[in-house]
């Protein structure tokens, strides 16, 4: 019966990988609902999100590891190379599946996919690997090249990093994209405090870890945060940390009309809710209305009354609202998310420097459409959820160029949490994942000069 169990789980990794390459699915989207439909044992769903992530993660390496024992994988079917993958996957990072039985697998899977050829090859390849041992990545001499097969980040992207941060930032940075990503949350202090919530999720079966990092998050160690009674009773909100500290860069306070300008689904505008104690107003906008839906359901389930949404293009919001109305703004932009790729690990290999320079272009049209909003003396912050300084400081550069009515404010640096000051040098911050194990992000504080 186990084994039969395991077998549907490597299928469904099958499936699941193909699926993601074939249709440019998102993982972690097409991974859930898979969980959901299957409704796998909490052991199962381990182990597919392992599979599927690890072998998604891995690409480029066992890639190169398959590479002698392959001659030629265009001529191969799409998910032969994918089964191929994952069971190199299995013999290469898994140590608790001996080889015997994940080829075992494969061949049995291959052979009731294709036909007794295609279980040949397949047992075939499995066998010489298992015989002859994977080619070494250390044969590989140029550092960058290795680092990039290393740790399946493509070569244009490693280049890119190491000419922007240094090699070693580059390399912390790729081997965490490797990691499982932590599931953190904020707890909405307009309901509760946080030990209250605690001690609430720890009743109901969770392991939860304060942040050290944001005095209302939490992280959990074991469970999915989304199913609990403190989610459904708008306790908490899933959140990433480093999401969570625009926020603070913004400094919102009581009774202020603040805009979010690109704002979906709907975290930073809560938060920035939950911190004018629900007075004021946050207008809430995005391009999408089935987005807005969620900003909406997000603010009922949390009790705010003070989001009001809108669906529109933000770079056409000055037809909407007068020059200098809101106190604040939040521009969380559109960007290549370079930042969150241990969430969507897929990612990595479907962006181009192509797309890097466009969005830049998009960045700084919102940011030059929504500046005559803020008034004279206010704040507006430029945020993103990647590590690239095209996307990041040469955006705010050119736009502080182009617009001499503002200037960076250093000081936003006293409001933002302690673990966060020694990061601070100026008017930025570049959040890294390997610095605190939350998403890359990048915040600027800009202020409109009186």
């Amino acid at each position: 019966m186990t084994t039969k169990a395991k077998k549907n789980v490597r299928e469904t990794a099958l499936d699941l990988l193909t699926s993601i390459e074939k249709n440019q699915s998102y993982s972690n989207l097409l991974l859930n609902s898979t969980i959901e439909k299957n409704e796998l044992s909490p052991v199962d769903v381990g182990l597919l999100t392992e599979l599927t992530y690890g072998t998604l993660q891995r690409k480029m390496a066992l890639d190169f590891f398959l590479k002698p024992f392959v001659k030629d994988n265009k001529k191969l079917a799409d998910w032969v190379l994918h089964l191929l993958r994952l069971t190199v996957y299995q013999m290469v990072y898994l140590d608790r599946i001996p080889d015997r039985a994940a080829i075992y697998e494969a061949v049995e899977i291959a052979k009731k996919r294709g036909h007794k050829g295609i279980a040949g090859l397949v047992n075939g390849v499995l066998r010489s690997i298992q015989r002859e041992g994977l080619p070494s990545l250390s044969e590989v001499n140029d550092p960058v090249e290795r680092l990039s097969l290393e740790t399946s980040h493509p070569l244009w992207l490693v280049t890119r990093w190491a000419n922007q941060f240094g090699y070693d930032k580059t390399k912390e940075m790729c081997e965490i994209n490797l990691t499982a990503p932590m599931q953190t949350a904020r707890v909405n202090l307009t309901k509760i405090s946080r030990d209250e919530c605690v001690q609430l999720l720890e009743e109901e079966g969770y392991q939860i870890e304060k942040s050290p990092i944001i005095p209302e998050a939490i992280r959990a160690l074991k469970g999915n945060l989304a199913s609990s009674m403190a989610y459904k009773y708008g306790m908490l909100t899933i959140q990433d940390e480093s999401s969570m500290l625009a926020t603070y860069a913004l400094g919102a306070v009581e009774n202020e009309f603040v805009l979010d300008a690109c704002a979906a689904p709907g975290g930073k505008s809560t938060h920035i809710a939950e911190k004018m104690q629900n007075t004021g107003e946050v207008i809430s906008v995005d391009l999408h209305q089935h987005k807005v839906r969620l900003i909406n359901e997000n603010a009922r389930r949390l009790g705010l009354s003070n989001v009001k949404t809108n669906v529109s293009d933000s770079r056409l919001l000055p037809e909407k609202f007068k020059h200098e109305t809101f106190h604040r703004i939040l521009l969380d932009a559109p960007c290549s998310g370079l930042g969150v790729m241990r969430r969507k690990p897929d990612m990595k290999y479907t962006k181009t420097e192509k797309d890097l320079n466009r969005l830049s272009s998009i960045q700084q049209d919102l940011l030059t459409s929504i500046a005559p909003l803020l008034r004279k003396g206010g704040t507006l912050v430029y945020s993103t959820c990647t590590v690239d300084k095209e996307e990041n400081e040469h955006t705010v550069k050119t736009f502080l160029e182009n617009n001499p009515e503002f200037e960076g404010d250093v000081s936003f640096k006293t409001r933002m949490p302690e673990a966060v000051q020694p990061l601070i040098t100026g008017y930025d911050l570049q959040i890294f994942p390997q610095d605190f194990g939350s998403d890359g992000f990048y915040i600027a504080v800009l202020k409109r000069k009186v």
